[in-house]
């Protein structure tokens, strides 16, 4: 008997999971919660919540309403909600949601973008918003 505290997405129940030693090529389209312990290489679209376990790899594109990375992910991350990088989890590509958790321990290489907004790297000029536009029309 599985308790549903093991797994704590949205709902407490954990619609779909992807086995250790399982290796899946391709579009995954999950209504419902998703936990990946084996490998998952494609893209992954999720109405609830994707969790890769701490043994999970997956080399995919990942929409979700939200996202806990345990393990290894290699390629970009949107959310409707929330992204929790976990203590020892290997995250290599770009992340984009509303709420981002990242714990100490975590690896993470690439870029966030929350809210929409653009990205404020720190060493570009910020642009002037009352400027007007330059144009390279030759005038007749």
């Amino acid at each position: 008997m599985m308790k549903k505290d093991n797994f704590s997405e949205s709902n407490g129940l954990m619609n779909t999971i992807v086995g250790k030693d399982t290796v899946i090529t391709g579009t995954l389209d999950v209504k419902g919660a998703l936990r990946v312990d084996g490998t998952c290489k494609g893209k992954v679209i999720c109405s609830d919540c994707v969790t890769v376990g701490a043994s999970g790899l997956v080399e995919a594109e990942i929409e979700a309403e939200s996202a806990i990375i345990a393990g290894r992910m290699v390629g970009n991350v949107t959310t409707t909600e929330r992204i929790e990088l976990q203590a020892k989890c290997e995250m290599e590509g770009d992340l984009k949601t509303k709420s981002l958790v990242i714990e100490e321990g975590a690896s993470f290489c690439g870029g966030c973008n929350m809210k929409g907004a653009p990205p404020n790297l720190g060493f570009l000029a910020p642009q002037d918003k009352q400027a007007e536009p330059v144009s390279t029309k030759e005038t007749e």
